[in-house]
């Protein structure tokens, strides 16, 4: 299967350079995310030296999107790292996401068989590693990186490790130097907005949702919006309380994207398939539903221990690829903690009560 992602990647960038694939409609879907089910030996190890990064669609003829291999990465399994998006032509590159640290030149690399135009621009969608793992790669190579204030405030900040040891410093060149606030009284207001290479390109501060520092990048001509992580169809959502997530928050960037979107609008989640604004129904059901449920659940003294018994993702399990013990428990849990007492949002991240279960 490694060996035959490869041969594919490799004859799609020839098509990249040789313009065949031109006449193509979007979006084009050259390499799908694999569906599993995957695992993984104990003590199993991320070999980051045999992860490869393709151009896995397009959106536009002049937007691609990368990934990177399938099976290998034990956090995302079904492609590994975060999905990057590449706007690029006579003005330059405009990149969305930097990838893991480990997979920068491989990405880099990848860029350059379809286009030798200049790095010129980042935005960081949100704080976690297989999104800006990359940036002070690509600030070296000539990216201006921007990103919602919170972002930058977590990376100078970041929480405290499992152990409790403090997290290691950022490299400042991986940084963002151009910020945004999000404002409540202008959602889904452009903070920023780009044009270049032919494209219109806004960069949409969210509320916290995925984490308190996530931004969409729509790009207008192409009618497309990166969605980052609040929505993902392979395993069960993930809202990172401790960088200021809320699952609450995420039903409202649901929302948010349904108005934003029109029917043909192309929606790129950082991890999983290409989708459209009708697919966002069944999940934002699924989030009313449980939130409910454990609400109810909490609500009659249930501990979290009771409540993680009573498998309550099994009406969606059927429909949910990559859907783990570890990811259920994880979505049950942010909710139980998120339906009462929830602590709130202080430089942009949440003390977490973690009490016995």
């Amino acid at each position: 299967m490694k060996r035959n992602w490869l041969l594919v990647s490799a004859a799609l960038s020839l098509l990249a350079l040789s313009g065949l694939a031109s006449a193509q409609t979007y979006p084009e879907i050259l390499i799908p995310p694999a569906k599993g089910p995957f695992t993984f030996a104990k003590g199993y190890q991320i070999p980051w030296d045999q992860i490869q990064i393709a151009v896995t669609e397009k959106i536009a003829p002049n937007i691609f999107l990368l990934h990177g291999s399938p099976g290998l990465d034990t956090a995302h399994p079904d492609a590994s790292g975060g999905r990057i998006a590449v706007l690029f032509g006579p003005d330059g590159v405009l990149m969305v996401d930097s990838e893991d640290v480990q997979l920068a030149e491989k990405s880099l690399k990848i860029i350059r068989t379809f286009t030798n135009a200049p790095i010129r621009i980042m935005v960081n969608s949100h704080i976690h590693p297989d999104h800006t793992g990359g940036n002070a790669f690509f600030a070296k190579q000539g990216a201006v990186i921007f990103s919602q204030e919170n972002l930058r405030e977590e990376m100078l900040n970041p929480p405290p490790r499992a152990n409790g040891q403090s997290a290691p410093a950022p490299d400042p060149a991986g940084v963002p130097v151009g910020t945004y606030k999000y404002d409540p009284a202008h959602q889904g207001d452009p903070a920023m907005t780009i044009r270049m290479d032919g494209e219109t390109v806004d960069f949409i501060p969210m509320m916290p949702s995925h984490t308190a520092g996530d931004t969409i990048i729509r790009f207008r001509k192409a009618n497309a919006i990166y969605i980052e992580d609040f929505y993902r169809n392979f395993g069960y959502p993930f809202a990172d309380q401790a960088e200021g997530g809320s699952i609450k928050g995420m039903l409202e960037a649901t929302d948010l994207i349904g108005k934003l979107a029109d029917d043909n609008t192309i929606l790129i989640p950082g991890h999983g398939t290409l989708i459209h604004k009708k697919d966002l129904l069944p999940y934002r059901r699924m989030l009313v539903e449980v939130l409910a449920k454990v609400k109810s659940l909490r609500d009659q003294g249930k501990s979290l221990g009771d409540v993680l018994a009573m498998n309550l993702t099994a009406p969606y399990d059927g429909a949910t690829l990559g859907d783990s013990q570890d990811s259920k428990d994880r979505f049950i849990t942010e909710v139980y903690y998120e339906v009462k007492d929830f602590p709130p949002v202080v430089d942009g991240k949440r003390s977490m009560p973690r009490g016995p279960g």
